[in-house]
């Protein structure tokens, strides 16, 4: 067996990629639940329906895939610069720790001021997050993985002290949870009776100001340009470690961003438990999207979709809700293959 590189890879190839690595995750799950003795087709019927059967149903997914947006594009605009970020979980808890910070009553702004000053710090906290180990990366050659994995957890517990001592809630009956952010900051509801924000909406105009950044601007061509050669970006006269450090504290911002959403878009407040892991998810997110800040909407919205939709699923025909992080996991080992083909042919000899 031989792998060589296609010389020309067809639109349609490229295209079809992501719609075939969802097929197959889909395929393969189904084989774990004829395996659990549960009908395939009526499983992800519920599934689809859980997701998207009402109107309650359908503001919960849109609800879900807020912060998946958010790290999906953190993680897609520093995958695109070779800077492997997997701290977008301790950057989204920077963010909701910093408008807590400054939105529980330390600062009153009218609330269109209040909501983007929040916004704003969220993304300072969460680029600030990425300054040392991008600073190892650029000066040191430290692997950034390692460090952006690990400052996670100090992160956490640098949460979890802050919630035990100086921002927790005195009327909080002894839970570890900070005081509710003031009406001025948060964010307007987008559907009454549900819980789904204006955080969508900011969600949408991010993905597409990553997109324009990307395409139309020269940071978008040097972050291109150095993840695709930095070798050859540097010959070209590019500062390759200027443009490293830029991209990890956009990417550091955007998923502060996810976590001002979740603070004061969604529960009015932050714990220790605000994200089930929405910063590790949004790497799949990323993935599945091939890196296109617009594919990140539909690619978090579908992933949002498994995971509301399995609750739903679970509850129906009793099927474990795992099922969801299988199929996810799936999906991105699946768009990682179905991009090596995609770019390469495999020849048998």
């Amino acid at each position: 067996m031989q792998i060589e590189p296609r010389e020309h890879v067809a639109a349609w190839r490229i295209a079809l990629a992501p719609v075939a690595a969802v097929f197959v995750s889909l395929l393969i799950g189904s084989v774990l639940i004829l395996w659990v003795g549960a009908p395939v087709l009526e499983a992800y019927s519920l599934l689809v329906k859980g997701a998207v059967g009402s109107s309650f149903a359908l503001t919960e997914t849109l609800t879900r895939s807020i912060p998946l947006i958010f790290t999906g594009l953190a993680a897609t605009i520093a995958f695109r610069a070779k800077f492997y970020n997997i701290g977008a979980e301790g950057q989204l808890y920077c963010g909701a720790l910093a408008a807590t910070f400054f939105g529980t009553g330390l600062i009153t702004l009218p609330p269109l001021l209040m909501i983007p000053f929040l916004m704003l710090v969220g993304a300072l906290a969460g680029g600030a997050a990425l300054a040392v180990p991008v600073m190892l990366k650029t000066h040191l050659k430290v692997d950034e993985v390692v460090t952006t994995l690990l400052l996670n957890f100090v992160i956490l517990l640098f949460v979890g002290y802050f919630l035990e001592g100086p921002l927790k809630d005195p009327m909080s009956m002894g839970w570890p949870q900070a005081e509710p952010i003031i009406d001025e900051g948060l964010f307007p509801s987008l559907v009454d009776k549900s819980r789904l924000h204006f955080g969508f909406v900011f969600a949408l105009i991010g993905s597409v100001l990553c997109w324009a950044m990307m395409r139309f601007t020269v940071w978008g061509y040097e972050i291109r340009a150095v993840g695709l050669n930095a070798s050859a970006a540097k010959f070209a006269g590019i500062n390759v470690n200027a443009t490293v450090i830029r991209t990890a504290l956009i990417s550091g911002g955007l998923a502060g961003i996810a976590g001002v959403s979740e603070v004061a878009g969604l529960k009015g407040y932050l714990t220790l438990d605000i994200s089930p892991g929405f910063g590790y998810t949004g790497i799949a997110v990323a993935m599945l999207a091939q890196l296109n800040p617009l594919a990140v909407i539909l690619s978090a919205l579908f992933i949002s979709m498994i995971y509301v939709g399995a609750d739903s699923m679970s509850r129906a025909i009793n099927i474990p809700t795992y099922i969801a992080d299988v199929l996810v996991g799936l999906s991105v080992l699946s768009i990682l293959v179905s991009v090596m083909l995609t770019r390469y042919r495999v020849r048998f000899r």
